[in-house]
């Protein structure tokens, strides 16, 4: 019942990447049952509760401690809104099972290191919660992504990209010697070095249009486009509140819920972490090059000084008037044991 696509670089084998829909076409043979009012029986039910989505998805949900019982999941799958959503499912399914998998990961791969490889399952799952997410990164890394009918195979092809950019960016960075240095500096900075890597949202978004010079919205719906336009605007102000948030990281004010929680609030539905990291991405790519702005990623002490060094340049070019990161948070970063 699953869809397998393979996806390798010319000549490279440095993609790995399956679509996984065993879940998804169990609950619809169940549902079309349902439609024809045929017998739904415990076999058709073990279709689904043994397919490699539904396992993964259970041992998801109960690694975040979240009740997910096969006879709530059966309750779901047997309600009324589920059944009269079966046909956009199913036919949202069709055209996610024609995405171009190859050229997701053929756009994550343009902004990683050379010695970067993709290995994924991607799951498009039916299910009660509607969030997507990644799950064991580390070990077998799966994506598993919320069946939308509202989402369109171009969005959904743009979604893969992100994803895989952040497996990519997992499998290579930063490098083991970079990552030695940065444990020898104090422990507060290592943690505002950590929590700069937030900005990969931004750099995953530059990755998945495809450049910089591609709305990362293209082929999003007109509402989501608005909102990120509106929320890019306020990217000098959004700076600074990032900034105000390393320097008490970094001065030993935040304990380490306070930490958790303002880095959490900006993620948002595309905070901060998004909007501020794609602009300081496009700034870097413009300046100085793509190599520059993924050795920069790859390192993130490098990301705010070396945006800084660009931003000088490019608002000189573009007549903008962007803001910098203070010189003060910089010498914080750059600091040794």
């Amino acid at each position: 019942m699953s869809s397998t696509g393979y996806a390798q670089t010319a000549g490279l084998s440095a993609v790995n990447v399956r679509l996984v829909t065993d879940e998804a076409e169990a609950v619809l043979a169940i549902l079309a049952k349902r439609k024809t009012n045929a017998p739904v029986t415990e076999a058709d039910w073990q279709e689904v509760f043994l397919s490699e989505g539904y396992i993964r998805l259970k041992k998801r949900e109960a690694s975040m401690k979240r009740a997910f019982e096969d006879a709530d999941f059966k309750a779901f799958v047997l309600a009324d809104q589920t059944a009269e959503r079966a046909p956009a499912l199913a036919d949202t399914l069709a055209k996610w099972k024609r995405a171009d998998v190859s050229g997701a990961a053929r756009l994550a791969l343009a902004y990683l290191p050379k010695e970067a490889r993709i290995t994924a399952k991607i799951y498009p799952v039916i299910k009660p919660l509607p969030n997507s997410f990644v799950f064991e990164v580390t070990t077998d890394p799966a994506i598993f992504l919320y069946l939308d009918p509202s989402v369109t195979r171009e969005k959904f092809e743009n979604t893969l990209a992100h994803e895989l950019h952040h497996i990519g960016y997992g499998s290579s960075c930063p490098a083991a010697a970079t990552r030695a240095e940065i444990a020898k500096l104090p422990k507060d900075t290592q943690t505002v070095i950590e929590i700069i890597g937030a900005f990969g949202e931004g750099f995953a978004m530059l990755a998945a249009a495809g450049g910089p010079d591609i709305h990362p919205h293209a082929v999003s719906n007109p509402e989501d486009r608005a909102r990120w336009d509106r929320d890019l605007a306020n990217f000098n102000d959004d700076l600074k509140k990032v900034e105000q948030f390393f320097v008490d990281v970094g001065g030993g004010r935040l304990t380490d819920t306070q930490i958790q929680e303002k880095a959490g609030s900006f993620f948002g539905i595309q905070g901060p972490w998004y909007t501020v990291g794609w602009k300081m991405s496009v700034v870097i790519e413009k300046t100085f090059g793509r190599a520059r702005l993924i050795e920069c990623f790859c390192d993130q002490r490098k990301l705010l000084p070396t945006y800084n060094s660009a931003v000088v340049i490019y608002n000189q070019k573009n007549g903008e008037h962007l803001a910098t990161w203070s010189p003060a948070l910089l010498e914080a970063i750059a600091s040794r044991p």
